[in-house]
């Protein structure tokens, strides 16, 4: 199976905040021209309070990330944590945000099948697989901090994944409407899906791993791998 190739921590290390950490695009509350001195002190914050709600997960469960529990855990008042995120969902996108790009930076410069090096199609089953481990590990964190329906679609993170899907399609079936079979590759990996199957329905991984496979083999005309 090739999930044992992509299990990784539920929330990777975080940066060491010497550099400014870039803001997620639906999640600026300012710019760092309005207030240049304050950048790389706004950055190592922001780092601080993402590291004290990882770990609050990890003891707790997203449940008991609260703005008040993070701001104790920080050490910080929690005015500095509405202002740095906005309310409870804006604190949970930026953590997804975290993951999001480093699942980014293995698959656009990680290596084989996942990253470059591989054939467009062995690295296209390798991403939904990676997909669905990391969305397993992190199912409700996901599931809370969830956009409204009408903006999911549109996070930078959902638009690179989905822009990388329609690459890779582009490449093994040139003459299909690529952007419309990558929306929908991309459903079967909605984390709201996966909780039905796995916790509701109680389907193993390994099963979706398999549908994944065989979906992208029925999608592209080609044979799974045997």
């Amino acid at each position: 199976m090739l999930y044992a190739v992509f299990m990784s921590a539920s929330l990777p290390p975080f940066p060491t905040p010497q550099e400014p950490v870039g803001e997620p695009e639906l999640l600026q509350l300012g710019t760092a021209e309005e207030h240049p001195c304050l950048r790389a002190d706004a950055a190592r914050n922001r780092a601080r309070l993402l590291e004290a709600a990882a770990r609050l997960i990890a003891e707790h469960g997203v449940a008991g990330v609260t703005m008040e529990a993070v701001a104790a855990a920080a050490d910080v008042g929690k005015g500095t944590v509405f202002r740095r995120f906005g309310d409870r969902t804006g604190l949970l996108m930026a953590l997804l945000d975290h993951s999001s790009r480093t699942l980014q930076a293995d698959f656009l410069g990680g290596p084989p099948p996942l990253g470059p090096g591989a054939p467009p199609l062995e690295r296209l089953r390798a991403f939904g697989v990676a997909v669905l481990y990391r969305s397993a590990e992190q199912l409700d964190l996901q599931l809370a901090a969830q956009s409204e329906p009408t903006r999911r679609f549109g996070h930078p993170g959902m638009r690179a994944m989905t822009m990388h899907v329609t690459v890779l399609l582009r490449q093994v079936v040139p003459d299909a409407d690529c952007e419309l079979l990558a929306q929908t590759l991309m459903s079967y990996l909605d984390p709201a899906l996966t909780h039905h199957r796995t916790r509701q329905c109680g389907m193993p991984l390994e099963r979706l791993e398999t549908g994944w496979v065989d979906l992208v083999a029925r999608v592209t005309g080609t044979e799974p791998p045997r």
